[in-house]
């Protein structure tokens, strides 16, 4: 077993900024931020995993409200710390940038905050308890607040080594305490796939929220490219390399299938870098540069065609790119983007000299992946061209606007508001009621095209979709431009029914696919007409739910004769319209957000795309959770 003490551990600073200002630390207190705390213990026994000394780890959500992490790898240091002067978990746990991944013998590679993490989690915590078994006792400390509370303390004898951490999140500091199963669940999943051989099980002990998983993958990075690919239709079977260059230990998985978009996926030390960084530029000037070669020696481009782009090879991919470096620079408290320059060249090579091999091994999935290329890049051209007739010569002829638009009078952005309606009846409404200095309508004509599976030439040649695209102000595809959106709130305004369901999904997925910077940056929003208006003599009461509706109609006393559903939008006079779903000071909206990507793009691809078997699946398991529709 590899050497690990006390002289590992090395001090840089202390601890006391933490509580004050968590969010350095952790990115957030909402929900995301409570939830890297368990990230950040948990990265401490995959690192125990990826060094060679740790085969299981033990996750559990208690019905306390804490979490607790085991893993039977080394146990942390027990004895005195020679800088610091108590030992060298209480060290650890207290001390901030205290741990044994700067150097030495510690750990190579660690994906771990470098020793930030569970002191962070500890401060950010109101009590926190370790359990160490290692030379031959077990231990117990504790600590409240980031402050000990209970000294290290040998309770027994052991012939055992583990690490048990639990800790209680701090209420005063965090948004929600509440954990998410299936949060955590995907979490732990996707560390099993990145560390091969590891088995992690995870349990939720809370009351009627029993539930349990357990993960081990032998096949690593290569299962989880077929465990993104289960509702496509691939191309060629998983290609996976994995090859130590220079320190740099490259892992790199992938596979093509018929979608339109790329899936691409990276890693640092079993972090996910969601921004890239030099390992994910070093995969993709390869696999470019790879295919380019490979397409020119085998006719494929002809003389004067010109070259695949990196946008032609990357369509329909879904790639893992993973790797082990010793001293990852990293940008960002959060790690989002990995900086390392020698990473580059590493992932580079292996791809450039692996992939040309399998190539010319594999000749009919060459030509298969080869073709989709060119494909992608015909695709492209005519999606360039269609971009530039709807976007530039409309701007150059005077049409940047579409006449169905009713714009506002404020051409500042951050004060306007664009709804979407829907049908022409609503569409009336919604610009008579409206604040006109404010709010721009654009009503749309029936449901939209279902642009999951279309290719942007043929979507530009909807007349609606091109007039929201005009509308936005930011163009669409790669010449997207955030800075140009003509209004900070875009709001989806449908019918509380069936097509008001179906046409709001089809603008959801439209924004998700090719305005997802919208998205992602909280532009996006979902009106809340309301489904009741209740009435009595001169009094009147909206409901946005059946549960609401009833309490009304009990405390008032309302009977059934003087209760109205709304079934659309139009059945609103203007005036309505504005008290109950636009005026800002009584209305609600629903932000759309994507706290995860992956599961989001599943849910689309199941809802919208072209397989009818994923999608009746969905039907048939959610069939039971519809209260009320209408047919």
């Amino acid at each position: 077993m590899t050497e690990y003490s006390a002289k590992d551990i090395q001090v840089l600073e202390g601890l006391e900024p933490v509580r004050k200002r968590p969010g350095m630390y952790i990115g957030s207190t909402d929900e995301r931020g409570l939830h890297h705390l368990v990230w950040e213990v948990l990265d401490n026994a995959i690192d125990e995993a990826m060094a060679g000394h740790c085969q299981n780890i033990d996750v559990r959500i208690h019905p306390d409200g804490s979490v607790s992490v085991w893993d039977d790898g080394r146990g942390i240091p027990v004895e005195k710390h020679e800088q610091t002067g108590i030992s060298a978990v209480e060290t650890v746990l207290t001390v901030l940038h205290a741990g044994g991944k700067f150097g030495g013998g510690g750990y190579k590679v660690s994906g771990g905050l470098h020793g930030v993490g569970v002191s962070v989690v500890n401060a950010l915590s109101t009590r926190t308890e370790v359990t160490v078994k290692r030379d031959g006792g077990k231990y117990f400390v504790a600590f409240e607040s980031g402050a000990p509370a209970e000294p290290l303390k040998r309770v027994a004898d052991s012939d055992k080594h583990s690490t048990l951490v639990q800790f209680w999140p701090d209420s005063n500091i965090f948004e929600t305490i509440e954990f998410d199963f299936d949060t955590i669940k995907r979490r732990v999943r996707q560390q099993a796939y990145l560390t091969k051989g590891v088995t992690i099980s995870l349990f939720d002990m809370r009351e009627t929220r029993e539930n349990a998983a357990q993960f081990y993958f032998e096949g690593g990075i290569s299962s989880f490219v077929q465990h993104l690919n289960e509702d496509k239709t691939s191309i060629g079977p998983v290609v996976f390399f994995e090859q130590e260059l220079e320190d740099v230990m490259v892992e790199v998985a992938f596979q093509y299938t018929q979608e339109f978009r790329e899936n691409i996926l990276s890693f640092a030390n079993n972090i996910q870098t969601v921004e890239g960084g030099t390992h994910l530029t070093g995969f993709s000037t390869a696999l470019t540069r790879t295919l380019n070669k490979y397409a020119r020696d085998n006719g494929l481009l002809k003389e004067k065609d010109p070259n695949f782009t990196s946008e032609d090879v990357r369509e329909g991919i879904t790639a893992l790119v993973s790797v082990k470096v010793a001293n990852p620079q990293f940008e960002g408290q959060t790690k989002s983007k990995l900086g390392n320059s020698e990473v580059r060249t590493a992932v580079d090579k292996v791809v450039s000299d692996k992939f040309s091999e399998f190539l010319a091994e594999h000749p009919n999935d060459a030509k298969s992946i080869g073709g989709k290329c060119a494909l992608a890049t015909r695709a492209r051209l005519a999606a360039r061209a269609a971009r530039d007739t709807v976007i530039r010569k409309g701007a150059l002829d005077g049409l940047n606007l579409p006449g169905k638009l009713a714009d506002c009078a404020s051409k500042d952005p951050e004060k306007s508001e664009l709804f979407i309606v829907e049908g022409d009846s609503a569409g009336g409404s919604a610009k008579q009621g409206r604040d006109r200095h404010t709010q721009a309508i654009l009503p749309l004509r029936g449901k939209i095209l279902n642009t999951e599976e279309s290719r942007l030439d043929r979507m530009l040649a909807n007349t609606e979709i091109k007039s929201l695209v005009v509308a936005l102000g930011t163009a669409i595809g790669d010449t997207f431009q955030h800075e140009k959106l003509r209004y900070k709130k875009v709001v989806i305004m449908t019918d509380a029914d069936v097509d008001g369901a179906h046409i709001r999904t089809l603008l959801l997925t439209l924004f998700y696919r090719h305005f997802r910077p919208l998205v992602e940056r909280g532009n996006v929003f979902i009106a809340q007409p309301p489904l009741y208006k209740l009435s009595k003599g001169k009094q009147e009461w909206y409901a946005m739910t059946d549960a609401e509706k009833d309490t009304i109609r009990a405390k008032e006393d309302v009977k059934g004769d003087n209760i109205q559903r709304y079934k659309g939008l139009g059945e609103m006079n203007p005036e309505q319209l504005w008290e109950t779903t636009m005026n800002p000071e009584t209305r609600t909206l629903a932000q759309v957000t994507v706290n995860d990507a992956e599961k989001a793009d599943h849910i689309f691809r199941v809802l919208m795309g072209g397989e009818v078997a994923p999608r009746r699946k969905f039907i048939q398991t959610h069939a039971a959770e519809v209260k009320d529709l209408d047919i």
